[in-house]
């Protein structure tokens, strides 16, 4: 049995490893993204505020697998690190390089397009639009499906619902393909405080109705980020016939993507990073009717989400790049803008333990061994 001592807890023994079965294609019951994390160059000069270095090697290698899971990828988007250390330059390159890998292997692509190459948010309307069409250019190009992603600049240039009704029309009506609508919560990207037009999320929502009843067959679905189950169930019981609830509840999606007598979300979840074979196999059991499986599967990866989905939210990445290290599939613990340094020592040996419960550590040896160098670089003997 591997073990280590860890500070807080003492002599800890890890869980045998979980053997799933690989899945035989993707889940045909539900439509499921994992938003996926780059792998930083560990040597290129990645601090914060530099331009970011990206491993593409290692980067593209994490897509493949999540691929192989049936997983579709949501690629560029904040659990990549938009807008906290990937720059539109890298970014150009993930969309382009995963576009190209998605196309040679049949993978499903969806892509974040948004503002951020604009170095300040005091734009105008026009501006915050031409922004969002270069980057939907850029996303089409690579054969992506567009997720129009939330837009601090619009966030911060909108007077009202009328500003986001026009800006968002203009764009879904030119898109090539249906797209995906992104409503990310404050407490994801405080930036985004009062977006669609009002700080009261009923009447946010009765703007997101309006524009997606607006515009029939042009909106694929609508990923809701607002950690309020609640919520997202009340508006997904409201949305079209054909538009989908793209849950991104963190906190939630069992129950959100399991579903109820209405109806169901889908998925678009950047815990799905972490914890991949999990999610591919609870889809799985889901399609074929096992829904015992399917919340025996989920279940124990919950405590382990809230946790890594902690406040300060918007500091997650730091936690998936952890448990991406721990688990073998990168060869080093760095991030682009220093991200590295965003989360504690206690916060990441309590993810270390909840991941290892929640059956993610593929291969406990390592994850133990490369949690001890953690902990040496921290001055702590485990």
């Amino acid at each position: 049995m591997t073990h280590l001592d860890l500070p807080g807890i003492g002599r800890y023994e890890l869980r045998e490893p979980v053997a799933l079965a690989a899945p035989s294609g993707p889940a045909t019951s539900r439509v499921a993204f994992a938003a996926a994390h780059v792998v930083a160059d560990p040597l290129g000069g990645n601090a914060p505020g530099a331009p970011a270095a990206v491993d593409w090697e290692g980067t593209l290698k994490f897509r493949h697998r999540l691929w192989e899971l049936g997983l579709g990828v949501a690629d560029a988007m904040d659990t990549a690190q938009r807008g906290m250390g990937l720059d539109w330059a890298a970014t150009q390159q993930l969309i382009a390089r995963s576009g190209a890998e998605a196309k040679a292997v049949g993978g499903r692509l969806a892509c974040g397009a948004g503002t951020d190459q604009l170095a300040s948010l005091d734009v105008s309307l026009a501006e915050v639009s031409a922004a969002y069409e270069e980057q939907l250019a850029v996303v089409e190009a690579a054969g992506a499906q567009p997720i129009l992603m939330a837009s601090r600049a619009l966030a911060a240039s909108a007077r009202g619902p009328e500003d986001y009704l026009s800006v968002y029309g203009k764009l879904v009506e030119q898109a090539e393909r249906p797209v995906i609508l992104h409503w990310l919560g404050e407490m994801f990207d405080p930036a985004l405080a009062g977006y669609w037009g009002s700080a009261d999320l009923d009447e946010a929502a009765r703007t997101v109705l309006e524009l997606i009843r607006s515009h029939p067959g042009r909106i694929d679905g609508i990923k809701v980020s607002l950690l309020d189950a609640g919520r997202e169930i009340a508006l997904r019981r409201e949305l079209p016939s054909g538009v989908r609830m793209y849950t991104g509840d963190d906190f939630n999606y069992p129950e959100l993507v399991r579903g109820d007598e209405v109806g169901h979300s889908d998925a678009l979840l950047g815990v799905f990073d972490p914890i991949a074979e999990v999610a591919a196999a609870a889809l799985q059991a889901l399609d074929a009717g096992d829904v015992a499986r399917y919340d025996a599967l989920f279940g124990p990866t919950v405590p382990l989400a809230r946790h890594l989905f902690a406040a300060p939210t918007f500091h997650y990445k730091t936690g998936i790049v952890f448990l991406a290290w721990l688990c073998g599939h990168q060869d080093h613990f760095t991030m682009v803008a220093g991200a590295q340094s965003g989360r504690s020592v206690s916060h990441l040996v309590e993810l270390f333990r909840l991941a290892d419960v929640a059956g993610v550590l593929g291969d406990p040896e390592l994850a133990a061994g490369r949690m001890r160098e953690f902990l040496a670089l921290a001055g702590v003997r485990a």
